[in-house]
Parts: C-alpha cells; structure tokens; sequence
C-alpha cells in the first residue's frame, strides 16, 4: 500500500511548504499538495479558504494578492506560501505528485503548470465540476474523486467523471464494499483521513486499500532509507 504524503506530512513538517515536499518525499511513495488561486490569479499551495490558521495574517486566499500572499510565514516555520509551481520543482525524481483542487476555474492552469515538470502527477478533488474541467480538457492525466459517504453513488459519478481512481474516507473503506467495488470497476482505491497511527496504516492495508494519505511517514513500512537519528 503507498503511503502519499498528505500536505507532506502535515504532522511533522509546515504543510504544503517547499519543505514539507523536500523532507516527507524521502519516505513517501507519492506527495499530495493542495492548490487554489489567489487575488493576483497566481496558483499557490495552499489547503484552507483563509489563511488565519497557517499565518499571523487574515483574510481569503482569494483576496490576497501574491506579492503579499508569498511573504506569510506558515506555522512560524520559516517557510513561506509558495506557488505550486515551487511545490512540484521541489519533488524528487521517483516521487508522484497528487494535485487536490480546492475550487473550481483551476484545471488549465494547472495542467500548464505540470506541463514543464517531468514527474509523475494525478489529480484529485472533492468538486465534481472540477473533475470534469479536466476531463473536457481532454488532458490525458490520472484523476481521483474524493468523498466521505454514499459510495455506491459516488462511485458511479467516479465513473462517469473517467476516474483512474476513488478516494473514500478511511471509515467508508472500512464499513462498506467501497474498495471491492471499486476494483471491480477497475478503481484504484487511495483512502483519505490524514493517518496519524500504524494501527490506522494497518487496518486500511488489511482492505486491500492502493494507497492512503498519512500526516506522518513513520507510520508505515517503507522500502526508503530510515532516517537518521537527527531527523
């Protein structure tokens, strides 16, 4: 089962940062970062509507303008809100990146922001207008729908979108059928909850689950180098 990086590892390092995608892509099989556009039209990593949790400042992403947006410090971390472009520079060689889209109007956008990235990337959200921007794109690259109840009719908009994949909560993966329906349907199944236990890693693997983001890596087995002990 592949462990994807939810905001690169949102428990241990300052989500969604450059950093964040340097150190958690050591471990991790994938990279899941967020994307929405901010007030000057820039595409930024960022996961929440407003920035008041993440920075000292506040206000709508949407609002912000990049030359002030880009300078916020992310959980007093040093690290600054970078552009998603940033973000997919920074993943290694061997490392899938997952796009979540957080709003509508992004797919072109995005698909030109890739365009010049030689790594591996998929695209999720848990709009369907989204999704289906990026299949009327005609752009030839893995999408995931994402949801949190009703599988059986949320995988059929997953199939109706042209998914490669369906991303359920961790609890609907472990109450229904979602992930054998799924793979019948020929669906990759990446789980979403944010893991923070092995208990939660195993329980998902014992599903036959593909993949689940986690907001550590050391959750998990994994066949990269162990950290060192400084790390």
């Amino acid at each position: 089962m592949r462990l994807i990086a939810h905001r690169g590892c949102a428990d241990q390092y300052p989500e969604n940062t450059v950093a964040a995608v340097r150190q958690s892509a050591r471990y991790a099989d994938a990279i899941e970062v967020d994307v929405r556009r901010c007030g000057s039209g820039e595409l930024v990593a960022f996961h929440d509507e407003r920035v008041d949790r993440l920075t000292d400042a506040e206000g709508r992403v949407a609002d912000l303008p990049w030359d002030r947006l880009g300078d916020l410090e992310v959980l007093d971390s040093g690290e600054t809100v970078p552009r998603l472009r940033a973000v997919l520079d920074a993943v290694p060689e061997g490392v899938r990146v997952q796009v979540e889209l957080k709003e509508t109007g992004l797919a072109a956008d995005v698909r030109d922001a890739v365009a010049g990235v030689d790594r591996e990337v998929a695209v999720s959200s848990f709009d369907e207008t989204a999704l289906a921007a990026v299949r009327d794109l005609e752009w030839d690259v893995p999408t995931g729908f994402l949801f949190e109840s009703d599988p059986e009719a949320n995988l059929a908009t997953a199939l109706e979108l042209g998914c490669d994949a369906v991303h359920p909560h961790y609890d609907c993966c472990l109450e229904t059928d979602v992930v054998d329906a799924a793979h019948a349907a020929g669906l990759d199944v990446i789980a979403w909850k944010a893991l923070e236990t092995r208990e939660e890693f195993a329980a998902l693997r014992e599903v036959d689950v593909d993949g689940a983001t986690a907001d550590r890596w050391d959750i998990a087995p994994t066949s990269k180098a162990a950290p060192a002990a400084s790390d």
